[in-house]
């Protein structure tokens, strides 16, 4: 996941509705330059380690990620069986398209009530030739004439109008053929193109979740409608094809002109939803090997199989599968299984049954590198989609609006797997840091939607797609976590195992998953729960966000409320949601029994503490529960004595809590900014890299870097951080300079190190600037040397800071050379905009114009480069003023919203906003204008927040510097 933009103490949000108005106006401009920025990057190597899938992109009107309209619900009078479907992509290699494929479906269906129509979903397809109903079954040539075939767009199904009628009991068969268009938009059934061994060559694979399989062929798309299925694929003689199945037959066959075509057909299925059948047609290489009789295929590009790039997945692949199946005491049910390693794929991977597809970059190792925060980042994303293989594909959820009940149970079973094989990696604070602290800071705002959504709310096909986020996963995983937490591991394994028998091949929501685990819990008498399962559960997954907990040391009293924004105007006192809360605790180092709050307010006389200061509670131990802790003053003044004296009395990833619950509570008004800082005195005794990070994030967030050096309170912070940072900095400066290789299994060094250097150098630390300066040289005097990739983006823009023309022009052959990578491009052209000389922005701004230095596409990513510097903003602001016709002609408005939202951090005074307001009123329309000045007016609020809030810093600094 990528750093939080705006997130840490300096950004106010009052004037939420404000913003609410404006973000509807520049929507359509933020996507644009988001796609602007994805396609000039080209796909840099992703963030570690988190398995969410992307969005898919959009989808060839009337698909179903662009057709308006609500997700209609296929009438129950008939329910699939059985489907025959062949596939055949008219695609032969070297060929420049257009493409297309056709394909014919015979879908055998029950009949349960009498009907005059068919209805099934189909979006997108032609009709190829005419459609046809046999039966009842199984009377030979017994047939119903078809009177016509209609397509609705809005619902995409297409409805055959009958001349008879189908009688309830009875099975039939659907006969369909059809024709579709292949796109390369990485939806459906997609082309796409890559380069292998020196060639170009093109492949076709299939993304069908949610609902895409109706544009691959027409269905019962749902996923409830589970089915088998025969699939046979007709494909070029050159190529290969992969479905969920093993082929069991390949034979040729001729088309029209004669040319040879390949048949290749696959086994019967077992029962599935649409939405997992897969397709692969390509001319890859693979590694295999079998485990417990399963055959395990990795497919790549033959350049990568060479490699070894995918030797890595091969071999953990195979333990996941039995540590899953040993865990959950459910066998995988299928003899193969192929993963294969898409050059160009809209998610990161995905789970179907028998034919897993993955982003490259998702699924690849090179030998050659020491360091391991991509096996963990791959060890992740392959445990959470063979995690899928149970949750997901075996039992599928009924609806998706409880698509939780496969993605966040994945979610938590892939930290399961992956600590498998990978038992030295520190997955429990990977899962805090990537998966727990990411949701707690967003599943916080009014709106937010439920864990478990009721169908009524899913209107559209955005909604459907919308599901597919944070909430899902993360929210799921952590409530996961949560609930094995106060089962104990032992029962909800046991629980989830009976779950999965019981509804093998089937569809379950998540009441009965909370069946299961009262079936479980009632057989035993060791853990007693205060409430029904039920009742606990659904009070975490039927409500949205959390709860934050109050607590009173002088009286032992525990309350709880909703963790809102208490600034936020539009915040009321009517949402009076209470939880079930399971609470671990601890008491001067020492474990309790686990208590429960379920009233929104109790005393618990345990809690009381003495006056002694070496008296003190800890709550929410090791993050079990999913809610921020408020404490009183005296504890909070007890523990912020404890991290002075004694810090690893507290677990690490509990002061990793207290310091982001702090700067949370602060953010949203529950206590003051000094009261968090105090947690923060401590630092020069944290020894731990993703501590460190969320500290940084808070005090220094990376898009306000540029604006603080403009407030008394930089040099504070330069004193007080810098003081605290040095043990930790020269911790691993000494290994940067000496041994890097030393931090090949140092996960936190590889994901965070450079942030730490980055604050290191932004805050003046003479010895980062000379390292950055002396690396950066070493580069310049040898082209071949590598910077050690841990801080390669920091040393590349303190290397160019630090420097004159010289070193920005070195920058700029080694971005123009090419063997450069994408992701040394990315660093290059970042670190250009680093430069401390005015002229060398300038001329920095007047290459992006040029269509022969970069590409278009670039020049605007350059702009927002610069404009976030130092220097930059006033910079940026005369260059687009003086070049904004051919600007606006390039890029139209959506450049300009992007580089006001920028300048708007520097917006103090009415002034200032009037000097903007002069340039976009003679260049904007009176609409656009609007939505200006609404930016504007909000930034300006948020300014003078962060005014007052900076004060307040800088006069607990002043007071706090120098002990």
């Amino acid at each position: 996941m990528g750093p939080r933009g705006g997130s840490g103490l300096y950004v106010g949000r009052r004037s939420a509705a404000l913003l609410a108005a404006l973000l509807l106006g520049l929507l359509a401009a933020l996507l644009a330059l988001a796609a602007l920025y994805g396609r000039c990057r080209q796909e840099a190597p992703p963030p570690p380690p988190r398995a969410l899938p992307a969005a898919p992109g959009p989808a060839a009107l009337p698909g179903p990620a662009a057709a308006g309209g609500s997700v209609r619900r296929l009438p129950r009078h008939l329910l699939p069986l059985h489907y025959d479907l062949e596939l055949w992509p008219r695609v032969r290699p070297g060929q420049p398209g257009p493409f297309s494929f056709v394909g014919q479906v015979n879908i055998t269906v029950r009949c349960r009530q009498d009907t005059e129509v068919a209805v099934l979903h189909s979006s997108g397809l032609r009709s190829r030739g005419a459609a046809a109903v046999r039966g009842p079954l199984p009377e030979s040539g017994a047939a119903v004439e078809v009177a016509g075939l209609r397509q609705e767009a809005a619902g995409d199904t297409v409805v055959l109008e009958l001349r008879g009628r189908l009688r309830a009991g009875r099975r039939y068969v659907l006969q369909l053929g059809f024709q579709g268009r292949l796109e390369e938009d990485l939806d459906g059934l997609f082309l796409t193109r890559y380069t292998d061994q020196g060639r170009s060559s093109t492949l076709v694979a299939s993304q069908l979740e949610p609902t895409y399989a109706r544009t691959v062929y027409p269905c019962f798309d749902e996923p409830a409608m589970k089915a088998t299925f025969n699939i046979r694929i007709v494909h070029d003689p050159s190529y290969v094809a992969l479905s969920n199945m093993p082929a069991i037959d390949v034979s040729e066959m001729k088309d029209e002109n004669g040319s040879l075509w390949t048949v290749t057909t696959f086994n019967t299925s077992l029962k599935m939803s649409t939405y997992l059948t897969a397709f692969v047609i390509c001319d890859f290489g693979y590694v295999t090997r079998t485990e417990r009789g399963n055959e395990i295929r990795i497919w790549a590009r033959k350049e990568a199989i060479k490699n070894g790039y995918v030797d890595y997945a091969l071999n953990i692949t195979g333990p996941i599968f039995s540590f899953l199946e040993d865990l959950l005491n459910v066998s995988y049910p299928l003899p193969k299984t192929d993963l294969v390693a898409l050059p160009d794929f809209g998610a990161i991977a995905m789970e179907n049954w028998g034919l897993m597809t993955f982003q490259e970059s998702s699924l690849m190792y090179l030998p050659s590198d020491k360091f391991t925060s991509r096996k963990a980042m791959i060890a992740i994303i392959v445990s959470h989609e063979i995690g899928h293989q149970w949750f997901g594909n075996l039992v599928t959820m009924n609806w998706w609006s409880d698509l939780w009940l496969k993605e966040g149970l994945a979610s938590y079973f892939e930290n399961l797997g992956a600590t498998f094989v990978e038992p030295k990696f520190p997955l429990d604070k990977i899962f805090y840091d990537h998966v727990v602290q990411p949701v707690l800071r967003e599943d916080n705002e009014i709106g937010v939607r439920s864990l478990s959504e009721s169908e009524d709310k899913i209107k559209g096909p955005f909604s459907l797609m919308s599901l597919f986020d944070s909430i899902t996963y993360n929210k799921g995983a952590t409530i996961t976590w949560m609930l094995s937490g106060f089962l104990t591991e032992k029962l909800f394994i046991r629980a989830l195992s009976s779950y999965l028998k019981e509804f093998s091949f089937s569809n379950a929501n998540q009441d009965d998953l909370w069946t299961h685990i009262q079936m479980v819990v009632d057989a035993q008498d060791k853990v007693q729960l205060p409430a029904p399962v039920k009742q606990i559960m659904d009070s975490w997954t039927c409500q949205n966000g959390f709860p934050v907990l109050t607590l009173n040391l002088t009286t032992g009293t525990i309350s709880q409320e909703q963790f809102l924004n208490k600034k936020n105007e539009n915040s009321t006192d009517t949402y009076n949601n209470t939880w079930i809360i399971p609470i671990s605790w601890m008491r001067n180092g020492s474990s309790q029994p686990l208590i429960w709050l379920d009233n929104s307010s109790k005393v618990f006389p345990e809690m009381q503490v003495s006056e002694s200061e070496y008296d003190w509670i800890l709550l929410n131990v090791n993050l079990s529960g999913y809610y921020r802790v408020n404490y009183d003053q005296i504890n909070l003044k007890r523990l912020a004595h404890l991290l002075e004296n004694d810090p690893k009395a507290i677990p690490a990833v509990n002061r990793f809590q207290l310091i982001d619950d702090a700067f949370a509570l602060t953010q949203f008004g529950y206590i003051q900014i000094e009261t968090a800082l105090e947690l923060t005195k401590y630092l020069d005794r944290e020894d731990e890299l993703f501590i460190w990070n969320v500290i940084l994030l808070n005090l220094v967030p990376e898009n306000l870097e540029g604006t603080l050096k403009n407030f008394e309170v930089y040099p504070l912070l330069k004193k007080y951080l810098l003081k605290r940072m040095l043990p930790i900095y020269h911790y691993y400066a000494g290994f940067i300079r000496q041994n890097v290789d030393a931090l090949e299994d140092d996960y936190f060094a590889q994901v965070y190190l450079e942030k730490l250097f980055t604050t290191a150098c932004w805050l003046g630390l003479q010895d980062c600037l000379d390292l950055s300066s002396e690396l950066y040289a070493k580069w310049m005097d040898n082209p071949e040397y590598k910077i050690p990739f841990l801080i390669r983006r920091t040393v590349c823009c303190y290397g160019v800071a630090m420097g004159s023309d010289k070193e920005w022009n070195f920058a700029w052959e080694m971005y123009n050379h090419t063997d450069s990578t994408k992701e040394d491009k990315d660093i290059l052209l970042s670190a250009m905009s680093c430069a401390k000389e005015s002229w060398l922005l300038y001329r920095y701004l007047q290459y992006g114009l040029s269509d022969t230095l970069f590409s278009s596409n670039c020049t605007s990513i350059i702009i927002l480069y610069v404009v976030t510097k130092d220097i930059g903003h006033r910079i940026v602001w005369e260059f687009v003023t003086e070049n904004w016709p051919l600007l606006s002609e390039r890029y139209g408005k959506e450049l300009l919203h992007d580089i006001l939202k920028v300048m708007g951090r520097f917006v103090n005074t009415d002034v200032q906003i009037q000097e903007l307001q002069v340039f976009y009123n003679t260049t904007l329309e009176e609409d656009e204008r609007a939505a200006a000045t609404l930016l504007l007016e909000f930034t300006k609020v948020e300014n003078m927040e962060r005014r007052e809030l900076l004060v307040k810093v800088a006069n607990w600094l002043q007071k706090n510097v120098d002990d």
